[in-house]
């Protein structure tokens, strides 16, 4: 079985559960026998949030850098970031490490265009809904993608920041999040939400959202577990 790195700590809640799950799965696969090796280089998020905030995104791929690098010192076989957002400056770190990342935008693109789907919504940090990083997989697939109107892009991106990455889970935020996928929705047609945050997850699922989801842990998860376990 290949090593598995991952660039975790963006944020630390959706790097728990990267963990915890990958072990439980191919504990599972492999009939109680194996878990996976694994190495998580955990960055500071404040640091990451600020670079991201101030558009300081040479400092962002330097410091991302050299923690893929000691990923790859440890032995790991497949690298991964545990983020939606840090694929923000995707292209730059490939290029500057010379690493072959296990995308989470290609993962969900595949997905999406093996479901059938035409129309998606995007949820997500701001930089992910406002940016095209997460978006021009699906294009090219030929699948429109929507992201939520401005008052309601900056509410999530608050919810998200001030309550999911602490962990932080309310009632009365998943309620405001069932309510802007209805409405996109009923505008744009959407058949299925992408939970482009890998801190969504904590709060919506396929049993109380709207639509279909595109869970991008849950498939980004499943990508990681295929390629450990391929001969």
């Amino acid at each position: 079985m290949k090593k598995i790195g991952l660039l975790g700590g963006t944020g630390p809640e959706s790097t728990l559960l990267y963990y915890k799950e990958l072990n439980s799965r191919i504990d599972k696969l492999t009939g109680a026998e194996h878990m996976p090796e694994l190495v998580i280089e955990s960055v500071d998020f404040r640091r990451v949030w600020g670079y991201l905030t101030n558009g300081q995104y040479g400092e962002l791929v330097d410091y991302l850098a050299e923690k893929v690098n000691n990923l790859r010192s440890y032995g790991a076989e497949i690298v991964s970031l545990t983020a939606v957002t840090t694929h923000i400056v995707f292209a730059e770190l490939v290029a500057k490490t010379k690493t072959s990342f296990v995308s989470i935008p290609q993962t969900v693109c595949r997905q999406a265009v093996s479901k059938g789907y035409k129309k998606v919504g995007l949820l997500g940090t701001i930089f992910t809904m406002e940016q095209d990083y997460m978006k021009k997989d699906l294009w090219e697939a030929g699948i429109e993608v929507f992201v939520p109107q401005q008052a309601d892009r900056e509410l999530i991106a608050g919810r998200i920041y001030q309550e999911l990455e602490e962990g932080i889970v309310k009632e009365s935020t998943l309620q405001e999040f069932q309510q802007i996928i209805r409405k996109m929705q009923a505008e744009h047609g959407i058949e299925a939400i992408i939970l482009g945050c890998t801190e969504l997850p904590l709060l919506l699922n396929p049993d109380n959202c709207p639509v279909p989801c595109l869970d991008s842990v849950e498939i980004h998860i499943e990508e990681l577990i295929r390629l450990a376990m391929a001969a």
